[in-house]
């Protein structure tokens, strides 16, 4: 699956929101802010105003103490692994990971309220050393989506664990068909996400929010960045990207090292 991308034309500019990165043909968000016509590129851009875009919806409490998921296969791994549980999976607390990169430590702290299958396979995952020694592949650092991506074995963005899950929060917020699904909202500074390539495709790639960024409320939220791991995404975003542009691999390049929860 191709990356897919849409233009929103918004307060005079047009933010190229999202398109994928799943299991096994990823992506992620896909970036940024462009101005509508030619004749406007020529000019100085105005800041992007977020203030136009809702925030992220407040979390649904769970209606229990644990949860079912469910994991079903996918394209086949690129890196071997065992599907993580899919009973008694808690919706309650939260997990510490250390992540270190060649760049810098990045803590998250992952939420189980928020995306109780997410943290699940992510900690799986991690349990696995699945992200061990693999790369952070892209960075995007236009305004309106600031992020660096990692957890494709592959390096390439497009492959995965060999299964895929659903959506959780914030999709899960709204009522199905709800037209604000289609809405961007602000995914704030210090968010980590999944990337996908669609609803429902989520595997093992992520993106780490480091600036505020605007995207559909498709890419599932489970958890945060700690101080550390920014300073270490601001120093890497500050590097830039090694390709013309905005978006592609970091200049500085990220090795995912160890992640232990």
């Amino acid at each position: 699956m191709r990356r897919i991308a849409a233009l929103v034309a918004l307060g005079g500019a047009a933010v190229l929101l999202v398109a994928g990165c799943s299991s096994d043909n990823s992506d992620t968000a896909s970036s940024a802010t462009a101005t509508t016509t030619s004749a406007a590129a020529s000019t100085t851009k105005a800041p992007l105003d977020l203030s136009q875009f809702a925030v992220l919806p407040a979390v649904p409490e769970p209606d229990a103490s644990t949860t079912t998921c469910d994991y079903p296969e996918a394209t086949p791994a690129v890196k071997e692994n065992t599907p993580p549980a899919t009973d008694g999976v808690s919706t309650v607390g939260t997990v510490d990971v250390a992540i270190t990169t060649s760049q810098g430590p990045i803590g998250l702290t992952l939420d189980r309220a928020e995306a109780p299958c997410t943290v699940n396979s992510f900690t799986s995952l991690a349990s696995q050393s699945y992200f061990d020694d693999t790369i952070c592949h892209r960075l995007t650092t236009t305004e309106g989506l600031q992020v660096l991506q990692c957890g494709d074995p592959s390096g390439k963005g497009n492959r995965g664990p060999g299964y895929e899950f659903a959506n959780e929060y914030p999709t899960t917020a709204y009522p199905a068909g709800d037209p604000a699904l289609s809405s961007p909202v602000v995914y704030p500074r210090g968010t980590v996400a999944m990337a996908n390539a669609g609803p429902d495709t989520n595997g093992s790639q992520f993106f780490l929010v480091y600036a505020d960024s605007v995207l559909p409320p498709q890419y599932t939220v489970f958890g945060t960045i700690s101080d550390e791991g920014l300073a270490t995404l601001d120093a890497v975003a500050a590097g830039g990207v090694s390709t013309p542009g905005s978006d592609g691999a970091p200049n500085l390049p990220v090795t995912i090292q160890t992640v232990s929860a």
